[in-house]
């Protein structure tokens, strides 16, 4: 595993939809009810309840993607005590959900801290670039396009899947394959837990490609991860179309200053 903090390839023009969308996934996260207390493992069974009905509402779910329509049940958000104790109450929905609006609301919901400062890490330093090539609108439609690509490949290939789905993954994994594309030989610097964080200055299809690879990799043996809101399918989707969409900008890009091998400890240092 391979930790980014920083590319070398300024941008000409300031990011300010990356900036917002940062900034937006945050906010959104800091008002989600009862996510604090899930965060960390301690959240009470109110807390618990009403994340799972908020999620149920906003969240993208396979099932209504592909049927068009709502569960008969869903969490209302209260506690109650049945045969087997305490738990969520559960009743009809008493709301309308648009499953292909719940796509847009879900990609700036997200499973816990970790979840979200990964990805706004990896939003931070490649989202820069590819919005600076592509223009402001541009890439805010090409960043939903590639979040919608990547639930509905979700979708696809797991019908049967009632799990709430969330997380800005799919639609940053496409500004991740934009990014190969577009700046293949650009250099980030990483750090590599090897005994002691390593920094190390490597090539961007190094570091993105390996990436790439692992999710792959997940999604072969498991399609959603422990928490069961992060797809990593929809990783791979939304990093195959994100190349895809890219590739006729490839032509006409600046290319980054070239990288030089490798560098690492002492040496690394002053190039950040």
């Amino acid at each position: 595993m391979v930790i980014p903090v920083h590319d070398v390839n300024p941008a000409r023009r300031t990011p300010w939809v990356t900036y917002a969308l940062i900034l937006a996934n945050v906010l959104v996260f800091l008002f989600t009810p009862g996510m604090t207390g899930s965060a960390s493992g301690d959240g009470s069974l109110v807390q618990m309840c009403d994340l799972q009905a908020f999620l149920d509402h906003w969240a993208a779910v396979p099932q209504e993607l592909l049927q068009h329509r709502m569960p008969r049940l869903v969490p209302t958000g209260a506690v109650g005590v049945g045969p087997q104790g305490p738990g969520c109450v559960v009743a009809p929905p008493g709301y309308d959900k648009s499953p292909e609006l719940s796509v847009l609301t879900a990609m700036f919901l997200h499973g816990g801290w970790l979840h979200l400062l990964g990805n706004m890490l990896f939003l931070w330093i490649f989202g820069n670039n590819v919005e600076d090539r592509m223009g402001h609108v541009p890439f805010l439609l090409f960043y939903g396009v590639c979040g919608y690509a990547a639930t509905y490949g979700f979708a696809l290939l797991n019908a049967d899947s009632a799990a709430p789905l969330i997380g800005a993954s799919g639609a940053i994994a496409g500004v991740l394959g934009a990014y190969l594309v577009l700046y293949p030989r650009a250099r980030v610097w990483v750090l590599v837990p090897f005994l002691i964080f390593l920094p190390l200055r490597l090539p961007a299809w190094l570091v993105l490609g390996f990436w790439f690879g692992l999710q792959a990799v997940y999604s072969s043996g498991g399609a959603v991860s422990d928490a069961g809101t992060v797809a990593y399918v929809a990783h791979v989707v939304g990093f195959v179309v994100g190349m895809l969409i890219a590739w006729p900008l490839r032509r006409g890009t600046p290319p980054p200053p070239e990288p030089r091998g490798l560098l690492f400890g002492r040496r690394a240092r002053p190039g950040w």
